[in-house]
């Protein structure tokens, strides 16, 4: 059943990622005889594109405004990246499904591939994450980490601006040069002009060969040069950009994972509504897994302000976690892998949790606190909830 009618309507960020997830939610739901309609709501963090999220005051930029339609009744439920989910949200408003879960890994993304230990010495990687800023650095402190924001084609985009820019200069002063020639020779020498000019497209055929998405691409004037970048892997799969760009993908011991991260969180009212969306869409085990990251997230208080990275999986009756807590330069950290029973998952994250925060991760996370206050004007800690 439904709070009106036959159709079920769907609040989702108007993003292409956001409608691509929202769009896989309705597919599966319409498969289980419940027809959906999307409906897009721009949120807070749509709406100050240019300002970083930890500056909006409080966390759940992208989910409070669709979350407030369907506490209001205006729509009946909404689809969010599980990893944007605030720890606290309102009374009366659940979480009805949790569907199977994507890649939960990061992955390091840049224009041929490369690994991140083939990065060149001060190499720039872009990300506007704390964890991910703290765990490169824990890995290669020579790297230059700058402040990288956007959907995830805006921060491809900024990626391959510059060399697609580059090779379009090259190629206009090579023909431009092959113009030059053919202008002022009148013997043969031109029959040099295969090697001297090696494209074998004019520059226009060039460009017209060009996907949009490389075209918009080209026509961004970045002004920080990366020479990677670090995305979710689910967020890049999901918006269907793999092909323009090499991806590496970073091992989930080392670089954990954030809280919910390739996991969707489906939210509506406590009631009727809820019981059959979860009935027909609900991933047992994503619950678990997310509900075990979640749980020490929430305990541990780390908020926005705080690199951690919590990966849980479930395996027969166990659920193998990974928590690393780090300072945001990477120089001290604390950290466990455990085996939890999964018949008392919650109680036993919450154990893990208490267990951390004795051995250090509270001061670490009161100090990466102390550090946002004194820099609200440091990209580097804007919330990773802008899209994976």
């Amino acid at each position: 059943m439904t709070t009106r009618g036959e159709t079920l309507q769907l609040a989702t960020r108007g993003s292409d990622l956001a409608l691509r997830q929202a769009a896989t939610v309705r597919d599966s739901l319409s498969s289980r005889r419940l027809a959906v309609e999307l409906v897009e709501v721009e949120t807070t963090g749509d709406q100050i594109r240019d300002e970083l999220i930890h500056r909006l005051g409080k966390t759940g930029a992208f989910v409070r405004s669709l979350d407030e339609k369907v506490l209001d009744g205006e729509l009946d439920a909404a689809v969010h990246s599980m990893k944007d989910m605030p720890t606290e949200r309102p009374e009366r408003l659940v979480v009805a499904a949790v569907p199977e879960r994507a890649a939960a890994e990061d992955v390091l993304v840049t224009r041929d591939g490369r690994s991140l230990d083939e990065l060149p010495e001060g190499a720039t990687v872009g990300t506007s994450s704390l964890r991910r800023k703290a765990q490169l650095l824990a890995e290669r402190d020579d790297l230059t980490v700058e402040p990288l924001r956007g959907n995830v084609d805006t921060r491809l985009a900024k990626l391959l601006a510059p060399s697609l820019q580059q090779e379009h200069q090259e190629r206009h002063e090579a023909e431009q040069a092959q113009t030059d020639d053919a202008e002022d020779s009148d013997t043969d020498e031109s029959d040099t002009d295969e090697e001297e000019h090696p494209y074998d497209r004019t520059v226009e055929e060039w460009f017209n060969d060009l996907t949009e998405f490389e075209r918009r691409a080209m026509e961004r004037d970045p002004d920080v040069e990366y020479d990677a970048i670090v995305l979710a892997k689910a967020g890049l799969h999901r918006a269907g950009l793999t092909r323009y760009v090499g991806m590496s993908d970073l091992d989930p011991d080392r670089f954990v994972p954030a809280p919910g991260q390739g996991a969707l969180a489906v939210t509506a009212v406590d009631g009727d509504l809820a019981l059959d969306i979860k009935d027909r869409l609900d991933d047992p085990q994503t619950r678990v897994e997310t509900t075990v990251e979640r749980t020490i997230l929430e305990e541990l208080g780390g908020g926005c302000v705080a690199p951690i990275g919590v990966h849980a999986h479930l395996e027969g009756g166990v659920v193998h976690t990974r928590v690393r807590v780090l300072s945001q330069d990477g120089t001290e950290e604390v950290s466990v892998g455990r085996d939890i029973p999964a018949e008392y998952h919650i109680d036993a994250a919450q154990d893990l949790a208490a267990e951390l925060a004795e051995q250090g991760a509270d001061d670490l996370i009161a100090e990466a606190k102390r550090d946002s206050t004194e820099a609200d004007d440091d990209a580097s800690t804007a919330r990773e909830e802008d899209e994976e």
